[in-house]
C-alpha cells in the first residue's frame, strides 16, 4: 500500500514538473519572440543595419546559453 502512495506522489510530482517546464518554455519563447518582433518593426536603411540587429539578438541568445551552462557546472 505504501508503494501505491509513493507511485501517486511520483506521478503528481512529474505532472507538476512537466507543467512548470512548459510554463517556463512559454516565457522563454515569448521573450525571444518579442526580440524578433522589435526587428520586424524596424525600418533599417539597408541590409547591414538589419544584420547588425539580428547579430545583437544572436549574441543575446548565445550569452544566455553560456550563462545557463556556467550555472549548471557550479
Amino acid at each position: 500500500m505504501a508503494d501505491r502512495g509513493q507511485e501517486a506522489f511520483v506521478k503528481e510530482m512529474q505532472i507538476r514538473f512537466d507543467k512548470k517546464l512548459r510554463d517556463h518554455e512559454i516565457v522563454v519563447i515569448e521573450h525571444w519572440h518579442e526580440q524578433l518582433a522589435k526587428i520586424l518593426t524596424m525600418k533599417p536603411e539597408g541590409v547591414g543595419a538589419l544584420q547588425t540587429q539580428i547579430k545583437k539578438v544572436a549574441d543575446m541568445m548565445n550569452n544566455r546559453v553560456m550563462n545557463i551552462k556556467r550555472s549548471q557546472s557550479d
